[in-house]
């Protein structure tokens, strides 16, 4: 009988390794075909996508995604929300809502909620789970509900280059300047200049730059070691895995 019992939790073992593997395959295979792209859009109908651009399968909530414009090379993480307006099916216009520029990164879960205008200038990136919202819930009448009060609307601008750290969330009104640093768990509101980093809730810039001063208060550990002299775009692609031609390119 011992025998007979270690032969079946071996098989049952092995079974349940290769059904490990068929699922995982499977995933990968379904992550692989829902991801949208401008090669296969799916349902989705972007005022743009550009080429190169690709968000991950399973997308987060998606809504008039006509009113959404999103540019070449981006990565858009799973469970994404990207929405512009209210509700789904409303008319917008014909301007973009919600804009991101060319080779932004949105970590996963993360959420853009837009209704009058959330601009993402190129190479912007994100961690995950950081909300940026253009549209704040209004209180200040005292009878009816907060959710039942109209609510305000103010643009934000988030500039070239700048780095959001997971969790930041992004107000309505925050102006963003370039390669700007927003530390983890954020709450930004207001102008932030070029060049900066900013930590804390309500967000206050701890470190900026000048070109008299270099960086204030200056940085104590030392840079990163570039590249080796003579190291071609096409080595830096295989060392990193990523392929960064157009489609149709060789």
């Amino acid at each position: 009988m011992s025998i007979t019992r270690t032969l079946l939790t071996a098989a049952r073992s092995r079974g349940r390794r290769a059904a490990g593997r068929l699922v995982h395959r499977g995933w990968r295979w379904v992550q692989e075909v829902g991801a949208v792209s401008n090669q296969n859009p799916g349902p989705y109908r972007f005022g743009e996508l550009g080429d190169g651009s690709k968000l991950a399968f399973p997308l987060g909530t998606v809504f008039n995604e006509q009113s959404i414009s999103i540019g070449p090379f981006c990565i858009i993480g799973e469970r994404v929300t990207i929405s512009a307006g209210f509700l789904p099916g409303l008319d917008l216009g014909p301007e973009p809502i919600v804009r991101i520029g060319g080779g932004c990164v949105i970590g996963r879960g993360s959420h853009l909620v837009g209704h009058q205008s959330i601009v993402l200038g190129d190479n912007v990136w994100t961690g995950p789970g950081v909300y940026i919202t253009d549209q704040a819930h209004e209180y200040r009448d005292t009878e009816l509900p907060i959710g039942k009060q109209w609510p305000r609307n103010e643009p934000v601008e988030i500039g070239a280059g700048s780095w959001i750290g997971t969790g930041a969330v992004i107000l309505p009104g925050a102006r963003i300047g370039r390669n700007v640093v927003v530390a983890a768990n954020a709450v930004v509101r207001g102008e932030i200049p070029d060049h900066s980093v900013v930590a804390g809730a309500p967000a206050k810039v701890v470190r900026s730059w000048t070109e008299d001063e270099g960086w204030q208060p200056p940085i104590r550990y030392d840079a990163p070691r570039p590249l080796p002299e003579g190291v071609t775009a096409e080595q830096l692609r295989a060392l990193v895995g990523w392929d960064l031609h157009l489609p149709g390119e060789q």
